[in-house]
């Protein structure tokens, strides 16, 4: 097992014709649908709507993340959040979006609201044993397996931050979504590939056992942002059962990859944003994907 170390120009995640570097993103869509999963990954198609929703959740993550490290530093927390807005407002300067609820200023105003929410936060952000604070941990996790060129597989990812919370220790994950954050929306977790992935992560690469993620959603709209937390969790066992099924998935994707064929997964299509391309006749599919689609590739090694 590896940490990550950032690279002076990103890899590519594939070799040859298989992706040998997984993350929680890419395995989903593999796992959802091979069709998704080519669109998505192989040629990186994105609805327009989910590119802006992309680059405003990144911005909100880096955010968030600078104070948590401000604050581990010593910073007060006044400080620490006229740091982070000065900062969000330096990077995100000249861009301009259409969405009217996901733009710079709503950015902003989430930003600081989400600090005010949690500003007496119980929540502790642990140390690890290298002695840096558990925060921005991008990871690299080499497995057993290997693709059928030699090629060792991987698993990537990256964890908002490792925090002692009661009587436990978890990984926390913040999340923006535009819809209502409920009992409901924190219950689709509870089978999520992503928190499955990051609390093997923290047990195997940080050497810190935890029991779950703390999540932390906004839900994102026009006139306001709506915060809420939520949990779920994993025990051993179940994340032993998550990585020992690993190898079938993978043994798919080389499927996939060897024959060219990537099948249309029917049940997977009601809230599938290719679902409008897939409907169409195979022949006029491509003209759907250049004129409602923008190419942005997605790349597990990319060190954020």
């Amino acid at each position: 097992m590896t940490l990550a170390a950032e690279p002076l120009e990103t890899p590519s995640p594939f070799t040859d014709i298989y992706q040998y570097a997984w993350d929680a993103t890419s395995l989903g869509w593999l796992k959802d649908c091979p069709r998704k999963y080519q669109y998505a990954m192989l040629e990186g198609w994105r609805a327009k709507k989910q590119a802006v929703a992309l680059k405003f959740g990144l911005h909100y993550h880096r955010s968030l993340e600078l104070y948590d490290r401000h604050i581990v530093a010593g910073m007060s927390k006044q400080n620490a959040l006229r740091e982070v807005v000065r900062t969000a407002l330096v990077e995100t300067q000249g861009w301009e979006s259409d969405d009217t609820a996901r733009n710079r200023v709503n950015l902003i105003r989430s930003i600081i609201w989400y600090i005010d929410e949690f500003y007496t936060d119980p929540l502790k952000t642990v140390i690890l044993e290298n002695g840096r604070p558990a925060v921005e941990l991008s990871f690299k996790m080499n497995l057993e397996y290997k693709a059928p060129n030699g090629q060792p597989y991987m698993l990537t990812g990256h964890l908002d931050r490792i925090v002692e919370f009661g009587n436990g220790t978890y990984v926390t994950d913040r999340k923006t979504t535009g819809s209502t954050v409920g009992s409901y929306y924190f219950e689709r977790f509870d089978l999520d590939n992503q928190m499955s992935l990051y609390t093997m992560a923290a047990n195997v690469v940080f050497h810190t056992p935890v029991k779950g993620v703390i999540l932390d959603a906004a839900q994102i709209a026009v006139g306001f942002t709506r915060f809420a937390r939520g949990m779920t969790y994993r025990t051993p066992a179940q994340t032993n059962e998550w990585l020992s099924e690993l190898p079938y998935w993978l043994k798919q994707a080389e499927h996939f990859a060897e024959t060219g064929e990537y099948p249309m997964r029917e049940p997977a299509c009601m809230l599938c944003q290719y679902k409008g391309v897939c409907s169409k006749d195979p022949s006029v599919r491509q003209r759907f994907l250049e004129s409602d689609f923008v190419r942005e590739p997605w790349n597990p090694l990319k060190v954020r």
